[in-house]
């Protein structure tokens, strides 16, 4: 949703820019701009404040901690154990198997 945004934002200023280099009076064309980026920034902050924009965060922050508890310490093996052979060294040649 924030890229959205951004998208949005940047070809209204790239729209404004150009539009004041062609208007005859850009005093009342940059009125109306400034008066839409404000509805624009009131309407971010009305989304941000109804939680909007950080809803899927929150939704992946409950995912991840629900796997976190779900995940358990990893078995701790004794190598020494009756039955386990040990590890061996590389040796100069390659095993067979």
């Amino acid at each position: 949703m924030p890229g959205a945004w951004r998208v949005v934002l940047g070809t209204w200023a790239y729209a404004l820019t150009h539009l004041a280099l062609l208007a005859d009076r850009p005093a009342g064309l940059l009125a109306g701009a400034a008066l839409t980026a404000v509805v624009l920034l009131a309407a971010v902050l009305a989304l941000h404040a109804a939680g909007g924009v950080g809803a899927p965060r929150a939704g992946r922050a409950a995912a991840l901690r629900a796997r976190a508890r779900r995940r358990r310490v990893p078995r701790q093996v004794d190598p020494d154990a009756a039955g386990r052979p040990r590890p061996r060294a590389p040796g100069a040649v390659p095993s067979a198997a």
